[in-house]
């Protein structure tokens, strides 16, 4: 049975999800949430009427949550690159670092996006400072922990890579990676060429002008 995905390219959770599915070429159908398309959005909210996304539909099953969706998916479609590892401790490596991406990266980034848009009450500027310094803090231990590291736990793309590209693409609009974290550049830039994520990247370049901070002219 395909699989349909509710979400929106440019969104950073959605293209969390986007990257697993296209690392295992799992056929799934996008029902992408843009006013040209106002029945996907009826369909959506019908099933998740707390109205986030991305939202997978598997048969009759509705799952929601980026990261529980892609452990859905090592479940019940697996494929030849296993995103979550067999052994407890190393996945609960994953785990961790999966939740440190969303958590110290993306909702880090949020305060400067949110407080953009009028979501947050302060200024624009504000939200910047707050944003530079809580990604400043979670750089510089990333860079630490990639020092000797191809991927986010190791040698193998796992759900905390799958996390990390899009927390890391958008991040570093907001406040630059330093020059002196050249273990995160480098790994970013692994990222942004790992041709899951490198779709991603293309299908959701006609919406940067979305970005309410603007999007730089690079990646």
């Amino acid at each position: 049975m395909t699989l349909a995905l509710y979400g929106h390219p440019f969104s950073s959770y959605t293209q969390k999800v986007l990257v697993a599915l296209h690392e295992n070429a799992t056929p799934f159908a996008f029902r992408e949430l843009e006013p040209a398309f106002p029945e996907h959005a009826a369909e959506w909210m019908r099933l998740w009427p707390l109205g986030k996304f991305p939202l997978l539909l598997d048969g009759d099953r509705a799952i929601a949550e980026s990261s529980i969706i892609i452990e859905h998916l090592t479940i019940a479609h697996p494929g030849p690159v296993r995103l979550l590892p067999a052994e407890p401790a190393a996945a609960l490596e994953v785990r961790f670092l999966d939740r440190f991406f969303d958590l110290h990266v993306m909702e880090s980034m949020q305060v400067a996006v949110e407080a953009a848009i009028g979501r947050l009450p302060m200024p624009t500027e504000a939200g910047l400072a707050i944003a530079r310094e809580r990604l400043g803090r979670a750089y510089a231990w990333l860079d630490g922990q990639l020092a000797a590291r191809d991927w986010a736990a190791g040698e193998e793309f796992t759900l905390a890579d799958c996390a990390a590209a899009p927390a890391l693409f958008y991040a570093d609009w907001v406040h630059p990676i330093p020059e002196a974290h050249g273990a995160l550049r480098a790994y970013r830039a692994r990222l942004l060429a790992r041709p899951s994520f490198a779709r991603v990247v293309e299908a959701a370049r006609p919406y940067r002008h979305y970005f309410p901070l603007g999007a730089p002219d690079r990646d």
